[in-house]
């Protein structure tokens, strides 16, 4: 005799969760690369990246007339390695970038479920300030805030958090808004928790997925406008090099023929932000039961 076989007895592997060999090769490849290279920059810079020599400008990469192999991709106007400025520069790109998108991500996250759950007077308050933050030009407003507290790793970071959290927050608070109506937090509320409690471990919970997808979207932005800060003077401080600081400094010699001091930084910037889209488009279909139509 037969048992029928119940589909809801069935082990499966939970969806919610992936697999390594599920991730994506380009961008992962493309952000581990990144990671390992800005973690282990003192070992694999050839030079410091600070301290040049006037006897070695603008030499060019090594594969045109004049490039030497102790320079792979050139030196800039004061006689820096441009492979070594690349490599530290990944590390405060990455540094500035996660740093971050974590405090947009907190302070946002924070904001969205307090004024979803709790309603009334405190959504207001909260969605009008959104609806004013998301109202000013993002890089505009952040360039007159970087220009407020002057240049320095730790400002970009705080600014940046305080330029992008409403992202967060509206986001967030639309899934609360759904969410406070379900089974689970009414059973929570009829047990007696608290509204604290139940936004911390019923709600937060719920959201956090959609807050990692949003997070891994964001880097990418939060990247280009830490580069355009820098650019501009008002991000990180030279000479500590930084992708758009060494675009700055390039910028002249672009028109006289020395295009390695711009679109090597330029190059590394494109490859980071387009895998960090790419990733954040990846887990959005794998952690959305929408978009896997389940």
């Amino acid at each position: 005799m037969s048992a029928t076989t119940d589909p809801a007895a069935v082990p499966t592997t939970p969806t919610r969760y992936f697999r390594l060999r599920d991730l994506p090769i380009i961008p992962t490849t493309i952000l581990v690369t990144v990671v390992f290279v800005a973690v282990f920059a003192d070992f694999l810079a050839p030079h410091d990246p600070q301290v040049g020599s006037l006897t070695s400008r603008f030499l060019p990469p090594f594969w045109q007339a004049g490039g030497v192999m102790t320079h792979p991709f050139g030196t800039d106007h004061l006689g820096r390695d441009v492979l070594s400025r690349l490599i530290f520069g990944a590390r405060v790109s990455l540094v500035v970038g996660f740093t971050a998108v974590l405090v947009a991500g907190a302070i946002g996250t924070t904001m969205g479920i307090i004024s979803g759950y709790l309603g009334g007077w405190v959504d207001q308050v909260v969605m009008r300030l959104t609806d004013t933050w998301l109202a000013l030009p993002a890089l505009a407003f952040a360039i007159f805030l970087a220009a407020i507290v002057g240049p320095s790793e730790m400002n970009i970071v705080i600014i940046l958090g305080a330029v992008y959290w409403t992202r967060y927050a509206r986001v967030v608070r639309g899934e609360v808004l759904s969410l406070k109506e379900r089974e689970f937090v009414r059973l929570a509320i009829v047990a007696g928790c608290s509204k604290w409690t139940i936004m911390r471990r019923h709600i937060l919970p719920n959201v956090i997925n959609s807050a990692i997808v949003l997070a891994t979207l964001m880097l990418g932005i939060v990247i280009v406008t830490e580069a355009s800060l820098s650019f501009l003077g008002v991000g990180v401080p030279p000479p500590k090099p930084a992708w758009g600081v060494m675009l700055s400094d390039g910028k002249q010699g672009l028109m006289v023929g020395y295009w390695w001091l711009t679109v090597m930084p330029g190059f590394c910037i494109m490859l980071l932000v387009l895998a960090s889209n790419l990733m954040g488009d990846w887990l959005r279909v794998k952690l959305d039961p929408q978009l896997r139509q389940l």
